[in-house]
Parts: structure tokens; sequence; C-alpha cells
């Protein structure tokens, strides 16, 4: 059986290095993180003909459970990046999904997010983030061009003169950098943010949900659809929901929601979510644990994703939760909207209003996503006795009624955001 292992980067320091000898190393532009959106983007700039530097605090892949589910944008976005088919071949590839109800064995709702069958790539794709990590940073170390700079962390940065100033601690040494623009990609803690004192607002929820991530035994795995199943009120998690995922490697993730008041440490034992997992798949279901969490989820966002030199995308920029897989696919699609505009701008091809319009777009993008994920939240996890009537409501119709399933919402699924006011229309 292949088990996680965590992949470790051996860091080649800069040329500008020692700092305090040789001043500060000039750079166009800088990339800051070695997530999926920074990894992205900086494999886009460098098929442009960028020389590429991205900087991460990590010398390493993390593994665990993190962004999942691709949708069919950012297939797309990576096909054109030149890695599609190395996510397609390793990914699980799903169109359909399914809603239960309580004790119903049977679905009270399915839909098909591809009814176009003709088309290159599923509505969704599930892979492991660490996967598709580590093909992007494959892919960019490939390429001449490109720089990464693994265990490098950020100490300190102040914009002045229309430039980026960064004081920069490694193992082996500090340093600093002056650049054009920094591309801050450092996730939802991000210490750039937090080091120009910039606001990120927004609403907190205060629920939690387990995630367990498996690995069947034996021919399991292969009888089960690729198909995304959802619960409401099943009887093995009464009052709360569900949720399972197929991934690459025979592993399944399920999702369950525990409420507010829970003992974080009791619930990710074996004793506790056993017989959650065997409630779902039945109880001669044999399995080994893969993963274990607990998390709780937020929608926030930065007022602007522009601030001068320094321009954010992903989570560093806004915040959503996972119930419709907005999350890593809205940053991507922050990638695909900044690269081709920081492009032309530094060809002397376009002015400073395009990077405008970037903030524009996707601070409308992120407004969207935000909605969709806060609906879907208000929906999954009712707050009053009002709210879960209402619900309720739907569903006993959703099981009879046609007209009533469009009004189920387990998570509006990511889908490209159309720029109506775009200053680019």
């Amino acid at each position: 059986m292949t088990k996680l292992t965590l992949r470790r980067y051996k860091d080649k320091a800069p040329a500008a290095l020692p700092a305090h000898l040789i001043g500060p190393e000039t750079l166009t532009f800088v990339i800051i993180g070695s997530g999926p959106v920074g990894l992205a983007l900086a494999l886009d700039l460098a098929r442009k003909g960028h020389h590429i530097t991205l900087l991460t605090a990590f010398d390493f892949i993390p593994h665990g459970s993190k962004a999942i589910c691709f949708a069919k944008q950012s297939l797309d976005y990576f096909d054109r990046l030149g890695i599609g088919q190395l996510i397609r071949d390793k990914g699980v590839q799903w169109n359909t999904g399914k809603l239960f109800w309580k004790e119903n064995p049977k679905a009270i709702y399915s839909f098909d997010l591809s009814p176009n069958k003709d088309q290159k790539n599923p509505a969704f794709l599930n892979i492991q983030q660490y996967y598709v990590e580590e093909i992007l940073i494959n892919a960019l170390e490939a390429i001449d061009t490109v720089d990464i700079r693994w265990g490098h962390k950020v100490q300190h940065i102040q914009t002045k003169a229309g430039e980026a100033h960064l004081d920069i601690q490694t193992p082996t040494g500090d340093y600093l950098i002056k650049a054009d623009y920094v591309l801050a990609c450092d996730g939802h803690k991000s210490s750039l943010r937090q080091a120009m004192g910039l606001n990120f607002e927004g609403r907190v929820f205060e629920d939690n949900f387990l995630i367990v991530d498996i690995r069947f035994a034996g021919k399991q795995a292969s009888m089960r659809p690729s198909e995304r199943w959802f619960w409401f009120d099943p009887p093995f998690c009464p009052g709360g929901t569900a949720l399972l995922h197929k991934q690459p490697d025979d592993i399944w993730r399920l999702d369950f929601q525990l409420g507010r008041h829970i003992d974080r440490d009791a619930v990710m034992r074996p004793d506790y979510f056993d017989p959650l997992i065997k409630g779902m798949l039945g109880a001669e279901t044999a399995y080994e644990k893969e993963w274990v969490s607990v998390y709780t989820f937020q929608c926030r966002r930065m007022d602007r994703f522009v601030h001068g030199p320094v321009v954010f995308l992903g989570d560093s920029a806004h915040l959503v939760s996972p119930f419709g897989a907005r999350g890593a696919n809205g940053g991507l699609a922050d990638a695909d909207n900044l690269a081709w505009k920081l492009d032309r701008v530094l060809h002397g091809k376009a002015g400073q209003s395009l990077i405008e319009s970037y903030n524009h777009e996707r601070v409308q993008a992120a407004d969207e996503n935000i909605l969709h994920s806060t609906r879907a939240t208000d929906f999954i996890t009712p707050k009053n006795r009002a709210s879960l009537a209402c619900r309720n409501a739907i569903l006993e119709l959703a099981s009879k009624y046609d007209f009533a399933r469009p009004f189920i919402n387990s998570g509006r699924l990511s889908a490209p955001t159309p720029y109506q006011d775009s200053p680019l229309s």
C-alpha cells in the first residue's frame, strides 16, 4: 500500500546572499507562496517567457486533506499550462452528484453537471492538492528561468516609490529584495497581508466538521461509482450532514458535520469516527485511515486585492467555506486572470490600469463565491427552528416533486464568474 510521504526540497542559495555585503537583490517581480495558486501563476508567467523567483517558507509539500475538487475551468487552465493530461491521468473524473435525506437509501435528487459529454474535460476532477502541487513543481523545475527558493520566509515588507522592499529570512542567512511587483499567494494566514496591516473582513462559522480520508481494503473501492454523495440528517449522523468523495489511490474523503460544541481530541479517535464511517458505508466496511482532522471555516475577503506593487491572490485575498469547491478553483482563476495582464504590462503593451482591472474583476468573483458559499452554509447548517423547518420542507417536497429540487443547496459548485461590468468590457 502506498503511504503518504513527505517530499522535501533542497534550497539553492540565491546569488544575492549575503545581503549585508552587496545590498538588495533587484527583481521585476517575486511570487510568495508554494500552494497551487502561486505555483500555477509561476508556471503561467514562465511559459510566457519571464524569469521566475518564487519564495516559500516551506521546504516540503504539505500532505493532508486540503483541496481535492477541481472544476472544469481549472482543468482548462491546466491544459493551457501544459499539465492537463498529467492531472487527468492521476485524477478521478466525475459529473454526477446525488443527495440523500434521513434514512431513505435512495437519492431524493440526482444531477449531472456536464450534459455535453463531448467536452475534453469533465465537470469536476478529484485529485489531492499535494499531487497538483508536485505536478506543478516538476513542470517548473524543467524550466531554466525558474528559481524556487525553499525555506525563504518574508520577515518584513515595505512599499515606497512604487516598489516593494522585502526582508527575507533563510536557514543560511538573511537578505533583501527590491521588486516592482510582489504577488502574494501565501494563504489565508498571509504574513504579507498582516505585515501591511490590511483588513480581512467577513463572517466566521462556528460549526465543526470532521474529515476522515480512508483507503478501502480489497475491491470495495472499485465497486463504488465516482460520484459526489451528500446526506442531510442521515441516521448515522443525526441532525447533521455528510459528504462522500472519491480520490485517486482508492482513497475516499468522508466529511461529517458535528455541531458547535465538541471535544476535538475525542472526535479524532477511532472509537468516535469508526461508527460514523460504518454507518455511512456499511457495518462490514474494511478500511485504513489515511488522514483525520477537524475544521471550521470562514467567508472573508480584503477590501482590495491590489495595493500598489503588491497584488493578492487566492486565500490570501479571499476565503470561503469548502461547500461548492470555490476555494482553490477561485484562486486558480485569480492566477489565470492576472498572468496575462501582468505579462502585457511588463512588455509595455498596457498600462497599470490593466492590473487594476484584475482587482475589479476578482473582487466581483470573490463576492459571488462568498455569496454562494454563505447561502450553502446557511442551508446545510440552519441557525434556528424556522430555517430548519424551511429546509426540511424543501427536502420533503424535493423527494416527490421536480420543481423543488433546484432549491436544495448542498453547495453551488464552482463555475466561472461573468464579468458583467468589467472595465475591459
